[in-house]
């Protein structure tokens, strides 16, 4: 619709030029004709003076048109001007309006997903080979604790490695430890997830922690969620470990923040980003300042929206959370270059 409107004010305003300049061209051809009537009577002495009067009066009606083509240029320049400025306003909102409402598709992606992480750990701590893993102790026990949790990765294709530590935070068994050979053994204790998963006060509860990299996995980027392991695998049981499940972020992340339904043409022009409640780059389109730059956006108050920055439009929306998972505060934004054509009256 806007492009509409400024096609057709642009049209209108070249058109309008088009004839008036016709009109003038016109008009000086008749008052050159007016001034030969003029010198013809002069020279025809009293015999001419009636032709002189007409001659006289076509000049003047020359000069009037050509005051009314004038008139007409500056008034249909005039809302030309004003229609354009219409068009241009209506454009930035609805472009503006249609990334934040991606910006808010691109964050609840992610947090529906996430959501889904949250239900696994709830789930599959209550396992019975890795309650046993914890409640009897022994190598036999942690070898199927072991084999259940490569029985979930060879499904869950989404996570990098499942871990369970005892109280004390030692790891007992993970699910990929021919890959990720430092993480058995190994003793979390003062790690993040396993003090906030041992903090939970019943099997509804989970912890999840921001995006960080893993120096047992590889270094990779992942989302940690835990909880605490219970006796019996029971809702209310005691609290005898912590299992650690470790989402996959790189990917996954990319392929929403490359996905989003975007057109061609945004696609090439905007950088589609996940960033977190502090507005570190959690993911980007474009690969650039993951995890180490933060893009700060002028949200204020409000949950959602956009405002121009420079040549671009910035538009964001905060998580609203899904289900049982409130999310992180995280941010779904969208900078996108303003096209040259749009951006005349910017100032």
């Amino acid at each position: 619709m806007a492009d509409a409107v400024l096609k057709l004010a642009y049209e209108v305003s070249r058109v309008t030029e088009e004839k008036v300049a016709l009109i003038e061209g016109v008009m000086r051809r008749t008052g050159v004709l007016a001034l030969n009537a003029r010198l013809e009577a002069a020279r025809a002495g009293e015999a001419g003076m009636a032709f002189s009067v007409v001659a006289q009066e076509m000049n003047g009606v020359a000069t009037d048109i050509r005051n009314i083509a004038r008139q007409l240029r500056e008034a249909v320049a005039a809302n030309i001007e004003q229609l354009r400025r219409a068009g241009s306003e209506m454009h930035f909102e609805l472009r503006g309006e249609r990334l934040a409402d991606l910006a808010l598709n691109a964050v609840e992606i992610m947090d529906r997903n996430l959501y889904e992480r949250s239900c696994d750990i709830r789930w599959w701590a209550t396992d019975n080979a890795l309650v046993e893993a914890l409640a009897a102790p022994g190598p036999d026990a942690a070898a199927y604790a072991q084999e259940r949790l490569a029985t979930i990765l060879r499904s869950y294709t989404v996570y990098l490695d499942l871990w369970i530590a005892d109280r004390d935070g030692r790891i007992v068994a993970t699910g990929r430890p021919d890959l990720y050979r430092g993480a058995a053994g190994a003793n979390m204790a003062d790690a993040e997830w396993f003090r906030r998963g041992m903090g939970c006060a019943s099997g509804d509860e989970f912890a999840v922690c921001d995006i960080a990299r893993n120096p047992h996995l590889g270094n990779a980027a992942v989302a940690t969620y835990s909880t605490a392991i219970r006796s019996g695998g029971r809702r209310d049981g005691e609290r005898i470990g912590v299992m650690g499940i470790f989402f996959d972020w790189a990917p996954q992340a990319a392929a929403i923040v490359q996905g989003l339904g975007l057109s061609e043409e945004e696609r090439k022009t905007s950088r589609v980003m996940l960033l977190g409640a502090d507005h570190l780059v959690l993911a980007a389109s474009d690969g650039r300042d993951i995890l180490s730059k933060r893009f700060e956006i002028d949200a204020g108050a409000q949950n959602r929206g956009w405002y121009r920055q420079g040549d671009s439009i910035v538009a964001y929306a905060r998580t609203p959370g899904y289900e049982t998972y409130q999310g992180l505060g995280w941010y779904g934004c969208i900078e996108s270059h303003v096209d040259s054509e749009w951006d005349k009256d910017k100032d």
